[in-house]
């Protein structure tokens, strides 16, 4: 791949695009986000951005600026001063972020960085992984009667922020990269009350041809879920317990 920054400057910016790129199977990623790949000449993409979505902007030069949990990664600072100098040399820059770019995905800081800039931007949204998770195992996040309302939390934090941020208290509990975390989890809920029995389901690569789909307990969860290679999503609720099908 050439230099992305092997152009000269400008005094004009171009246009970026936010773009989420669903949860990881190509076909899942919105109409008008994979029309603005096709036409984009940079694209800086997360790590969790699979190779199927990037040859939908297989004209455009790619640059990889992955985030991992635990992993070697591109610091966020160091990203919005990417961005900020693709802008100033491209006309078409696409920032791909998987799932949705408004949900866990350090938009605020990105956009306060092309703001200050003066960047015109796009936002452009995307699944994100717990509707495909959910569709995927066949089971509603709500439900009526059991399940009123769902909440998306991460475990993972930022440097200076307190390691133990409250727990939601909604009936269907959603963690967004929670394999590492699932132990501390499950055992913060046991405390607080949850019922050791209630259903959890983890599943690994969510969408992708090696999706792995985990079903146990809360209590089964606090002595930790299988290993995984690929990003986990962890669902905890009754709205998961498997439904009592007719013969």
């Amino acid at each position: 791949m050439q230099d992305p920054f092997n152009r000269p400057i400008r005094t004009q910016p171009g246009r970026v695009w936010l773009v989420g790129a669903g949860p990881g199977a190509a076909d899942l990623i919105t109409v008008r986000g994979a029309a603005v790949l096709r036409d984009a000449e940079i694209v800086l993409h997360d790590a969790l951005v699979t190779p199927d979505v990037l040859e939908l902007c297989s004209q455009a030069q790619l640059v990889s600026v992955g985030k991992r949990s635990g992993q070697r990664s591109t610091a966020q600072t160091l990203i919005n001063q990417q961005l900020i100098a693709c802008a100033f040399r491209y006309d078409r820059i696409v920032r791909l972020k998987g799932g949705d770019p408004m949900l866990f995905g350090r938009a605020d800081e990105e956009l306060q960085a092309l703001e200050s800039a003066g960047i015109p931007y796009e936002i452009i949204p995307g699944i994100t992984t717990a509707f495909a998770a959910a569709a995927a195992i066949r089971q509603p996040l709500t439900k009526r009667g059991v399940a009123r309302n769902v909440a998306f939390f991460t475990s993972t934090t930022g440097k200076g922020e307190t390691d133990q941020a409250a727990l939601p208290t909604c009936d269907t509990l959603v963690q967004y990269m929670g394999g590492q975390e699932a132990i501390e989890t499950a055992k913060r809920l046991l405390a607080h009350g949850k019922a050791a029995e209630t259903p959890v389901i983890a599943i690994e690569n969510v969408s992708r041809t090696d999706q792995r789909v985990m079903r146990m307990t809360l209590i089964e969860m606090s002595t930790g879920i299988p290993a995984c290679d690929g990003p986990v999503l962890v669902m905890i609720g009754e709205a998961l317990r498997p439904r009592n099908l007719k013969p």
